[in-house]
């Protein structure tokens, strides 16, 4: 991802020194195309038939760099904004609700100064859990217009290298899994040389892996036990686990300056397999400048192989009841032509591909004087079946809903 990583930290680096001067060049861009339902309606080439999108939330309710969205009770929604994207302490926690017939969402803020937050979840304990790139943390929903109560359940987490952002997905029997990314985008040394084995997957914390914790009800919902669960994983922002205790992610590759190569993966992930990095790509291949100095055979293979540069950001299951059971969502997040869409993907309970991708909302290029180009980075299924996304670069919350409510 190093240039995916590149283009974060040249914005970033606009926004730090630019400050407010910068926000005339970053709106949204979106030029409403009529209604959809009581809202302005998007206008995305390709979307669920019987459905439109509305932008319910964009830059002029606050938001800077929206990441992730949950519904953490009926109607009531909190966003992860990192702010500026890879600028540290520049995030927030923010409330959004959105008012039967109201045509834009109510947006307040819960917590600020957040060091690149990304992982958003409710937990088994029924709090809100959150992953900042140093430590997890959770807080009980508080009644509306009350504060939160932070309570560090796994600090001191590495922050160094190009990936550490911090995803988070629970399991059963009480497990959380975290990402834990890579330093670098191919294990290349200040020399530019790639050792092997690789030093970013040895030692006692190792990195380019998933790590599952074991949390105990008894004791409060601490954290008793924390280790690598799967290996070989570049940078795992994109994470579920299905209620069978399916272990899924979404590997974001190798960056080659090839538009074909190497293929994003979808891994199912279990314990104590290494699944490639950064020794190969794909089904199999030697990765560049690792060729006939590992054997590809020891990698555990994917589950299905994606387009290059598509950048998975966000995995979801579909919710028995939604538009969406029985598939696994996903947010492509790159650049043309394989990313800028919300593709699924149908699966089994044990999390197996029955098929290929398909979009959900697809055809999603700039086209001037209608809408920006689309770069979605979070999901969520609400307790009607509707689909929330949210994309970072343009600031905007939107909504997939029926063309008639039912």
């Amino acid at each position: 991802m190093a240039q995916r990583r590149h283009h974060w930290l040249t914005l970033a680096a606009a926004l730090a020194l630019l400050g407010s001067a910068a926000a005339p060049a970053l709106a949204r861009g979106y030029v409403p195309q009529g209604r959809c339902g009581p809202h302005e309606r998007v206008q995305i080439d390709t979307v669920p038939a019987g459905h439109c999108v509305a932008l319910v939330a964009d830059e002029t309710q606050g938001l800077a760099a929206p990441r992730r969205i949950l519904e953490v009770t009926p109607g009531r929604f909190w966003v992860i904004d990192m702010g500026a994207n890879w600028v540290p302490k520049r995030g927030r926690l923010l409330e959004l609700t959105l008012p039967p017939g109201a045509a834009r969402a109510k947006v307040s803020t819960l917590a600020e100064g957040l060091d690149r937050p990304l992982g958003l979840a409710k937990g088994p304990d029924g709090q809100i859990w959150m992953g900042e790139v140093h430590q997890v943390w959770r807080t009980p929903l508080p009644p509306p217009g009350q504060p939160i109560r932070r309570e560090v359940m796994l600090p001191n987490l590495p922050t160094s290298g190009a990936h550490p952002l911090k995803e988070i997905a629970f399991g059963p029997g009480d497990a959380l899994y975290v990402n834990m990314g890579s330093v670098t985008d191919s294990c290349r040394n200040d020399a530019q040389q790639q050792p092997v084995p690789c030093p970013e997957l040895g030692g006692t914390q190792p990195r380019a892996a998933v790590y599952r914790a074991q949390l105990d009800p008894a004791q409060g919902w601490k954290v008793t036990r924390f280790e690598p669960f799967a290996t070989g994983l570049r940078n795992s922002v994109a994470l579920t686990v299905l209620p069978s205790g399916a272990v899924l992610q979404g590997e974001n590759s190798i960056d080659y300056p090839d538009a074909a190569q190497p293929p994003e993966k979808l891994n199912r992930l279990q314990a104590g397999r290494h699944y490639g990095w950064p020794y190969c790509v794909g089904k199999g291949m030697a990765a560049r400048g690792y060729e006939k100095r590992y054997d590809c055979a020891q990698a555990t293979p994917p589950a299905q192989t994606w387009p290059a540069h598509a950048a998975p950001l966000h995995l979801l299951q579909g919710t028995a009841g939604s538009p969406f059971a029985g598939q696994l969502l996903v947010a492509w997040h790159g650049h043309r032509p394989a990313g800028q869409r919300v593709m699924r993907v149908p699966i089994r309970a044990d999390g197996t591909p029955t098929g290929p991708p398909r979009p959900v909302l697809e055809g999603w290029a700039a086209r001037q004087g209608v809408r920006p180009v689309g770069h979605p980075t979070g999901l969520a299924i609400d307790h009607d079946g509707r689909l929330w996304v949210v994309e970072d670069i343009h600031r905007a919350v939107l909504l997939v809903r029926p063309i008639q409510a039912p």
